[in-house]
């Protein structure tokens, strides 16, 4: 299966009350989180690792992965408190601000990492998890022991307002992309990750020189392209979407991208080490493709794949 590790919480989505005035509702996110909605809705064989609380919270996202066929043997239960993003909206983009002092994914240790069985095929990482110790240091440690063993997917997904250390959120990320074999980042996310004002093609590259064997680079409504250790370059377009919002965009596009490369047989050290520039583009463009379903509803709501046929 694909282990998603990371952050699972509550987007609290603004909504108008019987007043009029606007209100929040809980509904299920978290990056990690999300792609794991959308890969087992998509049919991979998926699993995920996080910290859930036993409160009403964390019920509804363990309800939630269940639903959406996802194992959830690995989860780390604790009383401490939930995660919440509150979501402001504008134009369908979607900010973010967090309370997530002691919540039960953040207090994860290194300690609480558990050694992986051969079923686990995959790794996928990133998000706010990667950003704020203890927890980020836990995913850290289960990266450097088990990444080696087979593929791993990070999305740095980065929220500059969340992190506390950048020096030790740079270095961690430096580390985490070496270890990776595919690097998946947005235009904003390359700015941040490499200063400057050269070409974002230059700086995807720099991110490759780091160690992985693909760069996958989204744009939003401009398209994402693939850059392998070959030099090829792939690019392909954003697929016309009316937008709702972005909420779980991202994500979804990279749960496509995995279920394309575990479909064809391709989610495999070697397979990834070795692709073909045809290999990337389908994966890419089954990510946009499903990636552009997201958007056409409200929030993080992943299609099924009876959704995506055609």
């Amino acid at each position: 299966m694909i282990l998603c590790c990371g952050e699972a919480l509550i987007d609290m989505i603004p909504a108008p009350t019987l007043t009029g005035a606007d209100g929040f509702v809980p509904h299920v996110g978290g990056a990690i989180f999300n792609t794991a909605i959308a890969l087992g809705r998509l049919g991979a064989p998926t699993g995920m690792l996080t910290g859930l609380s036993t409160d009403m919270f964390g019920q509804q996202l363990a309800a939630a992965l269940g639903e959406s066929q996802v194992d959830t043997s690995r989860i780390i239960t604790s009383d401490r408190p939930t995660t919440l993003a509150f979501v402001r909206l504008d134009g369908g983009h979607a900010t973010y601000t967090f309370f997530d002092e002691r919540s039960a994914g953040r207090m994860l240790t290194p300690q609480d990492m558990p050694v992986l069985n051969a079923d686990v095929s995959a790794l996928y990482l990133g998000g706010i998890s990667l950003a704020c110790e203890p927890g980020a240091d836990a995913y850290a440690a289960l990266l450097k022991s088990e990444g080696p063993n087979r593929p791993v997917m990070i999305d740095p997904n980065i929220r500059p307002g969340f992190i506390d250390d950048v020096s030790a959120y740079r270095a961690r990320l430096d580390t985490a992309m070496t270890q990776a074999d595919v690097v998946k980042v947005s235009d904003e996310d390359l700015g941040w990750l490499v200063s400057g004002q050269a070409p974002l093609k230059d700086k995807a590259m720099t991110l490759l020189d780091r160690g992985p064997a693909a760069v996958i680079l989204t744009r939003g409504g401009k398209g994402a392209t693939g850059y392998l250790k070959s030099g090829a370059e792939v690019d392909v377009p954003a697929l016309r979407a009316e937008v709702v919002d972005t909420v779980g965009a991202g994500d979804t596009f990279n749960a496509g991208v995995l279920a394309n490369l575990h479909e064809t047989g391709n989610l495999t050290k070697t397979g990834v080490s070795e692709m073909s520039p045809e290999v990337l583009r389908r994966a890419i463009e089954f990510g946009a493709k499903v990636a552009a379903i997201t958007v056409s509803r409200a929030g993080a709501n992943p299609p099924w794949a009876s959704e995506v046929a055609g």
